[in-house]
C-alpha cells in the first residue's frame, strides 16, 4: 500500500504523507483465503491490520459455545488496534468470510502518532463511536422477527462489500449457515427467509451474486432511512 492509498482511508485522512509513510514502514501485504483466522481472543499481539479487500467477521463465543458475531469488516477497515493501546490481550477473534488482501503495520508508529496528533486520535474515537452505534443497532433487533434480522444482515453485508457503502451493491457469496450466524438464526430458518425474499423479488440473483432490489421492506422495518 502506498502512503497516498493509506491517507485515502478516512481514519488516516488527517495525517500527512510523511506520517503515512512512517506508519507503512516495514508493512506486510498479503493475500488471504476464506476462513483464515487473523486474530484469536485472549492472544497477545501488537500488529495492527487493515483490510485492503474482502470481508471478515469479528466474533466471540458465549459460555455455552454459541458463536456470536460482533461486527463485520470490509475494505479499508482497521482491526487489532485495541490491544496495543492498553497493552492487553485481543478482545475477539477475527476470521475471513471471503478471500481478499490484508495489510499489517507495526503498532509502535501508530500509537506514537495517536499521542502526537489530536486529530488522528479524534478520528479513532469517532471510528469507535460509530462501531458502538452499529453494534447497538444490530443487537437492538435480536428480538425482531426472522425476516427483519435477515434483511438487516443482507444490508450490512452489502455495505461492507461496497466501496461506496451501497445497500443495493453486490452481496458476497456466503453459505446460508454463515448468514444465519450473523443474523442469530438457524440455517433452516435463514433458508426459508431467503426463499421468501427471492419469491417477493426483494432480493435477486445477478451474475451469481445476490442483490437487495426492493428497499421499501428495509425502510418499513427502520433498517435504512
Amino acid at each position: 500500500m502506498t502512503p497516498q492509498e493509506l491517507k485515502a482511508i478516512q481514519l488516516f485522512s488527517s495525517l500527512t504523507i510523511d506520517q503515512c509513510t512512517r506508519l507503512l514502514d516495514r508493512q506486510h501485504f498479503s493475500k488471504y483465503d476464506t476462513d483464515q483466522v487473523f486474530l484469536m481472543e485472549q492472544d497477545w499481539g501488537e500488529t495492527i491490520y487493515i483490510l485492503h479487500s474482502g470481508i471478515a467477521k469479528v466474533r466471540t463465543y458465549t459460555s455455552d459455545g454459541v458463536e456470536v458475531i460482533i461486527s463485520l469488516l470490509g475494505k479499508g477497515d482497521i482491526f487489532g488496534e485495541i490491544a496495543p493501546l492498553d497493552s492487553s490481550t485481543r478482545t475477539a477473534d477475527v476470521v475471513a468470510l471471503t478471500e481478499g488482501q490484508l495489510l499489517k503495520i507495526r503498532s509502535g508508529p501508530f500509537v506514537s502518532l495517536l499521542k502526537q496528533e489530536a486529530s488522528f486520535a479524534l478520528s479513532l474515537y469517532n471510528l469507535q463511536s460509530y462501531r458502538l452505534r452499529e453494534l447497538n443497532q444490530r443487537f437492538s433487533i435480536q428480538t425482531s422477527d426472522a425476516t427483519t434480522r435477515v434483511l438487516n444482515t443482507l444490508a450490512y453485508l452489502a455495505r461492507k462489500n461496497s466501496s461506496t457503502n451501497d445497500v443495493k451493491g453486490r452481496l458476497p457469496i456466503l453459505p446460508q449457515s454463515e448468514i444465519g450466524v450473523i443474523s442469530g438464526l438457524s440455517r433452516e430458518t435463514t433458508s426459508r427467509v431467503l426463499s421468501k425474499l427471492k419469491k417477493r423479488k426483494i432480493i435477486e440473483e445477478i451474475d451469481g451474486h445476490l442483490h437487495l432490489m426492493d428497499l421499501i421492506a428495509l425502510e418499513k422495518r427502520g433498517l435504512i432511512y
